[in-house]
Protein backbone atom coordinates (compact mmCIF):
# COMPACT_ATOMS: atom_id res chain seq x y z
CA UNK A 1 0.00 0.00 0.00
CA UNK A 2 1.28 3.50 -1.01
CA UNK A 3 1.92 5.93 2.23
CA UNK A 4 0.33 8.96 1.69
CA UNK A 5 3.44 11.17 2.35
CA UNK A 6 5.46 9.49 -0.34
CA UNK A 7 6.20 10.39 -4.04
CA UNK A 8 3.71 8.46 -5.56
CA UNK A 9 2.02 10.24 -8.67
CA UNK A 10 -1.14 10.65 -6.69
CA UNK A 11 0.92 11.62 -2.87
CA UNK A 12 1.25 15.23 -1.28
CA UNK A 13 4.50 15.05 -2.36
CA UNK A 14 3.81 14.81 -5.84
CA UNK A 15 1.05 17.93 -5.85
CA UNK A 16 3.56 20.26 -3.76
CA UNK A 17 5.80 19.10 -6.46
CA UNK A 18 3.02 19.88 -9.12
CA UNK A 19 2.08 23.10 -7.61
CA UNK A 20 5.53 24.69 -7.20
CA UNK A 21 6.30 24.02 -11.21
CA UNK A 22 5.25 27.66 -12.38
CA UNK A 23 7.94 28.94 -9.59
CA UNK A 24 10.17 26.80 -10.74
CA UNK A 25 9.66 27.56 -14.25
CA UNK A 26 9.95 31.68 -13.68
CA UNK A 27 12.65 31.03 -11.42
CA UNK A 28 14.55 29.44 -14.63
CA UNK A 29 12.88 31.72 -17.01
CA UNK A 30 14.75 34.44 -15.12
CA UNK A 31 18.13 33.25 -15.39
CA UNK A 32 17.63 32.51 -19.31
CA UNK A 33 16.41 35.74 -20.09
CA UNK A 34 18.64 37.74 -18.14
CA UNK A 35 21.78 35.40 -19.48
CA UNK A 36 20.37 35.36 -23.01
CA UNK A 37 18.27 38.21 -23.81
CA UNK A 38 14.58 37.67 -24.66
CA UNK A 39 15.08 36.67 -28.60
CA UNK A 40 18.28 34.48 -27.89
CA UNK A 41 16.48 32.90 -25.08
CA UNK A 42 15.12 28.87 -25.88
CA UNK A 43 12.43 27.72 -24.17
CA UNK A 44 14.41 24.15 -24.46
CA UNK A 45 17.06 25.56 -22.36
CA UNK A 46 14.12 27.05 -19.54
CA UNK A 47 13.06 23.86 -19.49
CA UNK A 48 16.37 22.42 -18.95
CA UNK A 49 17.24 24.61 -15.93
CA UNK A 50 13.92 23.88 -14.16
CA UNK A 51 14.28 20.22 -14.72
CA UNK A 52 11.11 19.90 -16.84
CA UNK A 53 9.93 18.48 -20.07
CA UNK A 54 9.38 21.48 -22.54
CA UNK A 55 5.64 20.68 -23.05
CA UNK A 56 5.60 21.31 -19.17
CA UNK A 57 6.02 24.92 -20.18
CA UNK A 58 2.78 25.12 -22.41
CA UNK A 59 0.61 23.50 -19.44
CA UNK A 60 1.23 27.13 -17.71
CA UNK A 61 2.22 29.74 -20.13
CA UNK A 62 0.93 30.01 -23.35
CA UNK A 63 4.25 31.37 -25.02
CA UNK A 64 7.39 33.14 -24.46
CA UNK A 65 6.04 36.54 -23.91
CA UNK A 66 3.17 35.10 -21.28
CA UNK A 67 6.50 33.40 -19.83
CA UNK A 68 8.33 36.54 -19.71
CA UNK A 69 5.53 38.32 -18.10
CA UNK A 70 5.22 35.84 -15.23
CA UNK A 71 8.76 36.42 -15.01
CA UNK A 72 8.44 40.42 -14.27
CA UNK A 73 5.58 39.22 -12.18
CA UNK A 74 7.85 37.29 -9.93
CA UNK A 75 10.68 38.78 -9.72
CA UNK A 76 10.62 42.79 -10.55
CA UNK A 77 7.09 43.83 -9.41
CA UNK A 78 6.63 41.91 -6.09
CA UNK A 79 9.00 44.91 -4.53
CA UNK A 80 8.00 47.31 -6.77
CA UNK A 81 4.68 46.80 -5.30
CA UNK A 82 6.51 46.93 -1.61
CA UNK A 83 7.65 50.75 -2.41
CA UNK A 84 4.70 52.30 -4.15
CA UNK A 85 2.12 50.64 -1.26
CA UNK A 86 4.54 51.88 1.34
CA UNK A 87 4.43 55.74 0.04
CA UNK A 88 1.11 55.81 -0.81
CA UNK A 89 0.23 54.45 2.87
CA UNK A 90 2.69 56.99 4.67
CA UNK A 91 0.77 60.18 5.89
CA UNK A 92 3.60 62.26 6.88
CA UNK A 93 4.42 65.14 5.14
CA UNK A 94 6.18 65.39 1.72
CA UNK A 95 9.88 66.47 3.04
CA UNK A 96 9.65 63.12 4.84
CA UNK A 97 8.33 61.00 2.43
CA UNK A 98 10.39 61.76 -0.81
CA UNK A 99 13.86 60.71 0.46
CA UNK A 100 12.47 57.39 1.80
CA UNK A 101 10.59 56.70 -1.63
CA UNK A 102 13.78 57.36 -3.50
CA UNK A 103 15.94 55.41 -1.10
CA UNK A 104 13.54 52.32 -1.57
CA UNK A 105 13.32 52.82 -5.45
CA UNK A 106 16.96 52.30 -5.08
CA UNK A 107 17.06 49.41 -3.14
CA UNK A 108 15.50 48.06 -5.84
CA UNK A 109 16.98 48.92 -8.92
CA UNK A 110 19.73 48.05 -7.23
CA UNK A 111 19.22 44.68 -7.75
CA UNK A 112 20.50 42.93 -10.76
CA UNK A 113 17.46 41.04 -11.81
CA UNK A 114 15.51 44.26 -12.38
CA UNK A 115 18.33 46.33 -13.78
CA UNK A 116 19.24 43.41 -16.67
CA UNK A 117 15.57 42.94 -17.39
CA UNK A 118 15.43 46.72 -18.20
CA UNK A 119 18.25 46.35 -20.26
CA UNK A 120 16.45 43.24 -22.18
CA UNK A 121 13.08 45.06 -22.68
CA UNK A 122 15.31 49.04 -23.92
CA UNK A 123 17.48 46.82 -26.39
CA UNK A 124 14.44 44.32 -27.84
CA UNK A 125 11.60 46.04 -26.81
CA UNK A 126 11.92 47.28 -31.23
CA UNK A 127 11.47 43.56 -32.90
CA UNK A 128 9.03 42.75 -29.64
CA UNK A 129 7.45 45.15 -29.05
CA UNK A 130 5.19 43.53 -26.51
CA UNK A 131 8.06 43.52 -23.82
CA UNK A 132 8.13 46.99 -23.81
CA UNK A 133 4.01 46.97 -23.27
CA UNK A 134 4.86 44.54 -20.13
CA UNK A 135 7.19 46.50 -18.96
CA UNK A 136 4.92 49.45 -19.22
CA UNK A 137 1.69 47.61 -17.62
CA UNK A 138 3.86 46.25 -14.80
CA UNK A 139 6.72 47.99 -13.39
CA UNK A 140 7.08 51.84 -15.33
CA UNK A 141 3.21 52.78 -15.34
CA UNK A 142 1.91 51.80 -11.84
CA UNK A 143 5.72 53.29 -10.00
CA UNK A 144 5.13 56.48 -11.82
CA UNK A 145 1.42 56.74 -11.26
CA UNK A 146 1.92 56.07 -7.86
CA UNK A 147 4.74 58.72 -6.99
CA UNK A 148 2.31 61.06 -8.75
CA UNK A 149 -0.29 60.59 -6.66
CA UNK A 150 1.69 60.84 -3.93
CA UNK A 151 2.95 64.21 -5.40
CA UNK A 152 -0.76 65.35 -6.16
CA UNK A 153 -1.77 64.77 -2.46
CA UNK A 154 1.52 67.11 -1.16
CA UNK A 155 -0.05 70.03 -3.50
CA UNK A 156 -3.31 69.53 -2.28
CA UNK A 157 -1.74 70.43 0.98
CA UNK A 158 0.21 72.84 0.28
CA UNK A 159 3.62 71.55 -0.01
CA UNK A 160 4.88 71.05 -3.37
CA UNK A 161 4.37 73.80 -6.10
CA UNK A 162 2.00 73.29 -9.05
CA UNK A 163 2.86 71.89 -11.62
CA UNK A 164 2.11 67.93 -13.49
CA UNK A 165 2.72 65.57 -10.83
CA UNK A 166 3.32 63.03 -13.33
CA UNK A 167 6.40 65.16 -15.25
CA UNK A 168 7.58 65.52 -11.28
CA UNK A 169 6.98 61.88 -10.60
CA UNK A 170 9.33 61.10 -13.89
CA UNK A 171 12.00 64.39 -12.38
CA UNK A 172 12.33 62.33 -9.32
CA UNK A 173 13.05 58.87 -10.51
CA UNK A 174 14.52 59.47 -13.73
CA UNK A 175 17.98 59.66 -12.30
CA UNK A 176 17.91 56.49 -10.53
CA UNK A 177 16.47 54.59 -13.59
CA UNK A 178 19.68 56.15 -15.53
CA UNK A 179 22.30 55.46 -13.10
CA UNK A 180 21.04 51.77 -12.82
CA UNK A 181 21.02 51.50 -16.75
CA UNK A 182 24.71 52.80 -16.47
CA UNK A 183 26.23 50.56 -13.82
CA UNK A 184 24.40 47.42 -15.30
CA UNK A 185 26.25 48.41 -18.92
CA UNK A 186 29.06 50.24 -18.12
CA UNK A 187 29.43 48.94 -14.43
CA UNK A 188 33.03 47.16 -14.97
CA UNK A 189 34.37 49.97 -17.47
CA UNK A 190 33.73 52.53 -15.21
CA UNK A 191 36.42 53.33 -12.57
CA UNK A 192 33.40 55.51 -10.18
CA UNK A 193 29.71 53.61 -10.97
CA UNK A 194 27.37 55.85 -9.40
CA UNK A 195 25.80 54.45 -6.15
CA UNK A 196 22.48 54.08 -6.10
CA UNK A 197 21.98 54.97 -2.30
CA UNK A 198 23.62 57.89 -2.44
CA UNK A 199 22.49 59.28 -5.48
CA UNK A 200 18.95 58.52 -4.29
CA UNK A 201 20.00 60.85 -0.95
CA UNK A 202 21.64 63.66 -2.53
CA UNK A 203 19.16 63.58 -5.42
CA UNK A 204 16.01 63.71 -2.61
CA UNK A 205 18.03 67.05 -1.13
CA UNK A 206 18.16 68.69 -4.37
CA UNK A 207 15.02 67.99 -5.97
CA UNK A 208 13.23 68.98 -2.94
CA UNK A 209 14.95 72.70 -3.17
CA UNK A 210 13.08 72.90 -6.28
CA UNK A 211 9.64 71.17 -5.56
CA UNK A 212 8.63 71.93 -2.53
CA UNK A 213 6.38 75.25 -2.07
CA UNK A 214 8.75 76.55 0.82
CA UNK A 215 12.20 75.01 1.30
CA UNK A 216 13.23 72.07 3.23
CA UNK A 217 14.37 73.81 6.70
Amino acid sequence: MESSTGAGSSGPLWRRRKEARPAEITAAALEVFADHGFAAARLDDVAHRAGVVKGSIYLYFSDKEDLFRAVVRSAVVPDMETVRGAAERFDGPFVELAPRLLLGAAAVMSRPSVSRFARVVIGESRNFPDLARIWHDEVVSPMIGAVARVIARAQARGEAREGDPSLYAFSLVGPLFTAMLFRDVFGEASDDPPNLDRLAEQHGQTVLCGLLAAPPA
